[in-house]
């Protein structure tokens, strides 16, 4: 069955999204945790290696993303999950709604200031590249770290709401 199909017959299965779609998210869902369980539980007292596991999780999420843009600029609408102001007003939404519209911008911010930082604090912490913590200077290192932070924490609230609802 197309993943398009909008109507079915009585008991008919409805492909809401292809297989590609549902394993991108499995994938991402796996990797955020991975990356959320590493980041925070040193913060909270729990002590583990957790450095390159965060880092590597890091570069997968990087990949995963990558070639989640590409679906989605060649073969996806990416027109369709943009927020537009008709959206506001549309007595019927398109394939998304004004909701998913949101989350997926929230998501957006979160997960692309998330990589950006991280892979700026690779260098600092050596982990996959060459050390250099003389790279920026030390407020700059401090204020990556911040965004990288609110990152983390954003992203905490995005998967609240997103298994809440």
């Amino acid at each position: 069955m197309s993943s398009t199909a909008t109507t079915a017959a009585a008991g008919e299965r409805v492909e809401r999204h292809a297989f590609i779609d549902r394993a991108f998210h499995w994938v991402t869902a796996a990797t955020m945790v991975a990356l959320l369980a590493t980041g925070l539980l040193p913060v909270v007292g729990i002590h583990f290696a957790w450095l390159d596991v965060h880092a590597l999780s890091g570069v997968l999420l990087t990949a995963v993303i990558l070639l989640h843009v590409v679906r989605a600029v060649t073969v996806q609408s990416l027109r369709s999950i943009h927020l537009r102001p008709s959206d506001l007003t549309a007595s019927r939404p398109g394939k998304y709604s004004v909701a998913q519209k949101l989350m997926h911008l929230g998501w957006t911010v979160a997960v692309l200031l998330a990589i950006g930082t991280g892979l700026v604090l690779l260098k600092k912490a050596g982990v996959l590249l060459a050390r250099d913590p003389y790279m920026l200077q030390l407020k700059t290192w401090g204020q990556l770290t911040l965004l990288h932070d609110l990152a983390a924490l954003l992203s905490v609230f995005l998967i609240m709401v997103h298994v809440y609802f």
